[in-house]
């Protein structure tokens, strides 16, 4: 094992000792009560137990009513307007019928919302889009609370969904969780001409229709979008955490192999149950190591930024506490072994091609970069993720994967990596802790120091772009007011086309905010998620126009180039919207949201640490300090 990720495990075990001890605590007692009772269901009272089995047929309702077969949850994020999500319109009745098969009943215990970020950029629904992890972590737990159920299947995909769904079922630890992914559409138009196009409207030279045509042609079917954002991090993630079954993650939808791959799900979930020989709680598969390896996974293919804070609420979830100090120390060991756009011109379908999770998986485990010996809905240990699947006379059957990467310009080994160090960097200075995504920017771009540009909104920045008030001169746009507890921390990736035609100009242009930007960020500089936020009077409250700003992203460095004395007379410049302000679209029904939301590198939620009370209760009644 790499010496300095055993090293960052090891401080972030003691960290989270009394918290995770806590939250073990818990799901053990419920673990034992599932083994002594039977299928969860058995513990409810007549009446109760009728309500939950009333709408079944009538070979599920005899199921669940002999109180044999163990129960297994479907929660989906289905919709039919989402690419991502349309797919999961035929699963509940595939797995239902594979739990049947392996000895299950299933019942699709409810619905979650699934909104995209795609649609709402710079819009107001977007300011929402941060507060839904939550809402969806919270109808996750709501599924399960009906204690009908002995396991779960997690159907879901893109950004916040994933992280809502993982966390919600950390709350319930004592259950598997088996996440069922939907997979990536086929790659349509390439990357580097949408983006082009993309470019070419906001300078004016090409029209709406054209540019229509070629977003229509990129988005163009049911999956995934395909470029290397956070819906496709996610995936990455969750398998390398060993919650996807091995092989399944970018498998293209409407695929025979795609449909075994549900169906073995299925199987899988039935055969993880307190009640089997292979008793896997999700809350024993999500420990210390595999946040590690989720974290190491996000650095070596140059993931999403957005990951920085889900990973830190998961972590939450089950009781860790992890810090982007942690973050920021695997980073520098941890070297960038993939080229997906916007870090590349490849999408997640060439990354599958050239060998895909199996090979990145399989490397980084060789190098030492990864836990081995841990707990995964495939069995013990993640060398079952170095397994390749296929079809062959109808059976899946999993091989491993000896060969490497079949396209050097999209996936490489340790021995050859792209870079020496993972693809996101932390920052920290007088302005606070930032989080900057360095694998998409060219190297010319990594340091830049000029005079600031502030706005309170994105929309005045794209104001000023197009009434040409930006051209011709270097600057850093501060965007401030778009922290979690100001408007819901928005991604602000509507300014990457404008500032990216600045920059090829060449202007040197930066972003420093406390918004997020996206996993589609692409090759302007940005400090993002800065903390503390300006609504909490953060420094970013107190920058005015012309004041120099370094971003130094190689270094890890970000500074107000201000005299301290000159900082401490500034009072805070604009404000944050009030309640009355911030309504439509339905902003006013979080506006609780705003006034509970944590910090950024806290993970930006509203939940606390799993698992601190008991440890804080526990170390006041043994006279000891919390």
């Amino acid at each position: 094992m790499n010496p300095v990720i055993q090293e960052i495990t090891d401080r972030l075990i003691e960290r989270s000792r009394a918290s995770r001890t806590a939250y073990l605590a818990r799901l053990d007692a419920e673990a034992e009560e599932a083994r002594r009772r039977g299928p969860a269901r058995a513990g409810l009272g007549c009446a109760n137990l009728a309500h939950g089995f009333a709408a079944a047929g009538q070979a599920d309702k005899l199921d669940l009513r002999s109180n044999v077969k163990p129960g297994v949850a479907i929660v989906s994020s289905y919709n039919d307007m989402l690419s991502a999500h349309q797919p999961y319109e035929t699963y509940p009745a595939t797995l239902k019928a594979a739990v049947r098969k392996a000895g299950g009943v299933a019942q699709f215990a409810g619905g979650v919302p699934a909104m995209c970020d795609g649609i709402t950029q710079g819009r107001a629904g977007m300011e929402l889009s941060l507060y839904s992890r939550e809402v969806i972590a919270m109808a996750t737990a709501i599924a399960l609370s009906h204690d009908m159920f002995d396991a779960s299947l997690m159907l879901g995909v893109c950004d916040k969904i994933v992280p809502g769904l993982l966390i919600g079922a950390l709350h319930f630890g004592h259950l598997p969780a088996v996440f069922v992914p939907a997979g990536p559409m086929t790659s349509g138009l390439p990357n580097k001409v949408k983006a082009r196009t993309r470019q070419l409207f906001a300078e004016g030279k090409v029209g709406k229709g054209e540019l229509l045509d070629a977003e229509s042609k990129s988005y163009h079917s049911p999956g995934t979008c395909t470029f290397y954002g956070t819906a496709n991090s996610n995936q990455v993630m969750i398998e390398v955490m060993g919650l996807h079954l091995p092989g399944s993650t970018f498998v293209n939808p409407r695929t025979e192999l795609r449909e075994a791959l549900t169906e073995a799900a299925g199987r899988r979930a039935v055969e993880l149950t307190a009640h089997g020989d292979e008793y896997t709680p999700v809350g024993r598969v999500v420990d210390e190591k595999a946040v590690v390896n989720a974290c190491v996974a996000l650095l070596a293919t140059g993931g999403s930024t957005n990951h920085t804070m889900h990973i830190v609420a998961i972590a939450a979830a089950a009781g860790i506490n992890l810090l982007w100090d942690d973050l920021a120390a695997l980073s520098k060991v941890v070297p960038l072994l993939t080229r997906m756009y916007p870090n590349g011109q490849a999408d997640v379908n060439h990354f599958q091609a050239a060998g895909g999770m199996q090979v990145l998986i399989g490397d980084l485990l060789d190098a030492g970069l990864l836990h081995r010996d841990v707990l995964t809905v495939a069995g013990h240990g993640l060398d079952h993720y170095r397994s390749s699947v296929e079809l062959k006379d109808g059976e899946l059957v999993w091989e491993e994967r000896t060969g490497g990467s079949t396209d050097l310009d999209v996936l490489r080994p340790v021995s050859d990596a792209f870079s020496p160090d993972g693809g996101i960097h932390m920052l920290n200075g007088n302005l606070g802790c930032a989080v900057s995504k360095v694998s998409a920017v060219k190297d010319e771009h990594l340091v830049i120091e000029a005079p600031a540009k502030v706005f309170d909104d994105q929309l005045e920045l794209l104001r000023a772009f197009e009434a040409g008030e930006l051209d011709g001169q270097d600057f850093v746009a501060v965007i401030r007011y778009q922290g979690p507890s100001a408007n819901g921390m928005p991604e602000l990736h509507k300014l990457t086309p404008p500032l990216s035609v600045l920059l090829d100009r060449g202007q040197r242009v930066a972003i420093v905010t406390d918004g997020r930007m996206s996993g589609a960020s692409g090759k302007v500089p940005a400090a993002i998620h800065l903390s503390p936020e300006a609504a909490h009077g953060g420094p970013i409250a107190l920058v005015c126009d012309g004041d120099p700003i370094r971003l130094d992203s190689t270094a890890g460095t970000l500074e107000l180039l201000v005299p301290a004395e000159e900082l401490a007379a500034r009072t805070p410049q604009g404000a944050p919207l009030t309640d009355a302000q911030w309504v439509g679209t339905g902003r006013e029904l979080f506006a609780a949201f705003r006034r509970t939301a944590g910090p950024a590198e806290r993970g930006a939620g509203i939940f606390a640490l799993n698992g601190e009370a008991e440890a804080v209760a526990r170390a006041a009644a043994d006279g000891v300090p919390a």
